[in-house]
């Protein structure tokens, strides 16, 4: 119960935050509109038409005061309204809903990448301090900060893929695979119908290629998803990869100096089980801070890697969207991104919780 009575107060804490987001979207909304936020719902055709821009005010009340206005905005984020997306003529709740798997596969990939190597790094350029193995170490995680992300992928692009065509360079898959492997059809329906044509098994769909594939069984597919995620996914973790090995080493050269460390060592444990069992523990308390801000980082670094791939995600619609003028969908994107902020740093704080027993649930 305390642990639940933790939660509980962290989302109370966070309730604010979420006022303040909608506030500065719909302030930053209104000043790019002018006070014309009708247009959010307006495609190029019916701004033209006067009996459709008075339909839109009358429906949703944007001949009220701003106030009146805002409250509005806030129960229709509520009930996943978020206007209309004129960039592709659809509603931006169904966009991000179409876009968002393919925008949380690459991030969860590029996260699971940049953890899996950036901690055992950290961990060995701590251990062997001012060896060659953690100048090594320090040159990659300086180089993972410092390299613009459109620089590397495009440095991968022109030579894994292009030069000596080891991996795609664009999209999530092969177009010549969805007439055959009916895992890749982003509709269900459609998808269930063309595996029955085909004698295959209708399986459940989250949009997760690399999962759904699995799923599927469809070995084919799944190694055609993986292949086409390699480039983009290294792009995007490498800058991660570089800021969690920095921290890691740091943590861990503070840790391996404190006084239960040096008694640890003092009766005669070995150095293995003195690193694993008692000071990557707590090493692990910052850099859960780190790992937690940069999944929310990796939506914003996702609108460069995204749109150099042409990865059909979130990132490359938010990037069309700007180039259009789509207040709507712009709005949309930036209060997904800080939401997902909100609930990685929610998280967070639970994992201290379990790392950290000086942190109190009472």
């Amino acid at each position: 119960m305390k642990l639940v009575t933790y939660i509980a107060r962290r989302l109370l804490l966070l309730l604010p935050v979420l006022v303040g987001i909608s506030l500065v979207t719909f302030g930053l909304a209104w000043v790019a509109t002018d006070g014309h936020l009708e247009n959010q719902y307006l495609n190029e055709h019916d701004r033209t038409r006067p009996e459709a821009l008075q339909r839109i005010v009358e429906k949703h009340g944007f001949d009220r005061p701003a106030h009146e206005q805002y409250f509005r905005y806030v129960r229709n984020l509520l009930t996943g309204d978020m206007g209309l997306s004129t960039s592709v003529g659809f509603p931006v709740s169904e966009v991000i809903k179409d876009r968002f798997p393919a925008t949380a596969e690459l991030a969860l990939v590029s996260m699971a990448f940049a953890v899996a190597v950036g901690i055992p790094l950290g961990i060995l350029s701590a251990t062997r301090r001012d060896t060659p193995l953690d100048h090594v170490t320090r040159l990659v995680a300086l180089s993972g900060v410092s390299v613009p992300v459109f620089w590397l992928a495009l440095i991968l692009q022109m030579f894994l893929g292009y030069k000596w065509d080891l991996f795609p360079l664009i999209n999530r898959f092969d177009a010549s695979l969805l007439s055959t492997h009916p895992v890749l059809i982003p509709d269900h329906e459609q998808a269930c119908a063309l595996a029955a044509s085909l004698g295959q098994t209708c399986r459940i769909q989250t949009g997760i290629l690399l999962f759904d594939t699995l799923v599927w069984l469809d070995f084919v597919a799944f190694w055609n998803v993986l292949k086409h995620l390699m480039l983009p996914a290294f792009t995007l973790g490498f800058v991660t990869l570089g800021v969690i090995t920095r921290m890691m080493r740091a943590s861990m050269l503070e840790v391996l100096g404190l006084d239960y460390v040096r008694t640890a060592r003092a009766k005669g444990l070995e150095e293995r089980v003195v690193v694993n069992r008692h000071a990557r523990r707590n090493a692990l308390i910052p850099t859960t801070t780190v790992i937690g801000l940069s999944i929310g980082g990796l939506m914003g670094g996702a609108v460069l890697t995204e749109t150099i791939y042409a990865w059909p995600g979130l990132g490359n619609w938010a990037v069309s969207a700007i180039l259009s003028v789509d207040i709507a969908a712009v709005m949309g994107f930036v209060v997904l991104t800080a939401l997902v902020y909100v609930l990685v740093n929610l998280l967070v704080d639970i994992l201290y919780a379990y790392l950290d027993p000086r942190v109190r649930l009472e």
